[in-house]
């Protein structure tokens, strides 16, 4: 049996070259699409933060109008928002009277009004988030007119 020897490996050298030339070029690709992917997502979260703050804001205006149940629309931000570009915005929607509740430690001679505020926030590409909260608004003698 005869042993056949590659006297002539010249091209040997170039060809591993360029398969690891091929790899590297693969991985580096794949580097590229994840941080464009992770960009976007990034991106994402951080218009769905503020809008979530913009709703957030809407709701803390309802709290301060307690016990007032009109609506508020309009914008909510800060200067520093504004002049960035980023225009959020927040809607309440109507205050809802739950009605008279107790509640525990203050005993049957008080009484506190619940309220439920929904707000929705949104930022200037779209993204829109929702926040809805219950409020007790008192003490307030029991068997009292509490009136709004």
């Amino acid at each position: 049996m005869k042993h056949i020897i590659l006297r002539d490996q010249k091209g040997v050298a170039l060809v591993i070259a360029l398969l690891m030339l091929l790899i590297l070029t693969l991985i580096g690709i794949s580097s590229m699409s994840t941080a464009w992917f992770e960009t976007k997502i990034s991106g994402n979260e951080w218009f769905g933060s503020q809008a979530f703050y913009a709703a957030k804001g809407g709701v803390e205006v309802g709290i301060n109008n307690l016990p007032n149940i009109n609506a508020y629309s309009g914008n909510i931000g800060t200067d520093e928002t504004y002049r960035s570009g980023m225009s959020t915005s927040s809607s309440p929607q109507p205050l809802i009277d739950l009605g008279l509740m107790q509640t525990g430690g203050f005993g049957a001679t008080w009484q506190f009004e619940r309220y439920q505020i929904n707000a929705t926030g949104s930022s200037f590409i779209g993204a829109t988030r929702e926040v809805e909260v219950q409020v007790s608004y008192g003490p307030f003698p029991a068997g009292t007119q509490y009136n709004n």
